[in-house]
C-alpha cells in the first residue's frame, strides 16, 4: 500500500486542490467578493495605471472560475496518471492561485479587522494548495 499510496497521492491533491477552490469561489460568491474586489482595483488602477488589473461583472467572474475548476477536475486522470507536465502545471498553480490567494484574504482580514469575503474557505484553500505543492516533487 505504501508505493500505491505515493503514486495516487498526487491525484488526491489534485483532486482536493479543485474542491478547495470550489469551496472558496462559493464563498466569495456567497459574500459579495466583487464588491470589494472592483473597488479595490479602481483604487490601485488610479494610483498605478500601468497594472493591467482587471474589474469584473458577477456573471464573467463565476463563468471564468466555474470553467477553470471544471478544468482541474477533467484534468484529474491525467494528476493520477502523475503525467510531468500537470506537476510543472501544479507548482505555480498552487502558490499563485492557492497559498498567495489564501494569504490575501487572510491578512486582509487582519488589516481590515473585519471578515473578508472569501475568508472563511481560505484556510482550506491554503491546506490543499500547500498539500498539492507538497506532493509535486518533479
Amino acid at each position: 500500500m505504501g508505493s500505491q499510496w505515493a503514486d495516487c497521492r498526487f491525484g488526491y491533491a489534485w483532486l482536493g486542490f479543485a474542491a478547495a477552490l470550489a469551496l472558496h469561489v462559493l464563498d466569495e460568491a456567497k459574500h459579495d467578493f466583487l464588491s470589494t474586489y472592483n473597488p479595490s482595483v479602481k483604487a490601485i488602477r488610479a494610483r498605478l495605471p500601468f497594472l493591467p488589473l482587471p474589474t469584473f461583472t458577477f456573471r464573467v467572474w463565476l463563468s471564468g472560475l466555474i470553467a477553470g475548476i471544471t478544468l482541474l477536475f477533467l484534468l484529474s486522470p491525467q494528476a493520477f496518471h502523475c503525467a510531468r507536465w500537470i506537476r510543472i502545471a501544479a507548482l505555480p498553480l498552487s502558490v499563485v492561485v492557492g497559498v498567495f490567494n489564501a494569504s490575501l484574504h487572510l491578512l486582509s482580514s487582519a488589516y481590515y479587522r473585519r471578515w473578508m469575503p472569501g475568508v472563511y474557505s481560505s484556510p482550506v484553500l491554503l491546506a490543499a494548495a500547500l498539500f498539492l505543492f507538497w506532493c509535486t516533487r518533479i
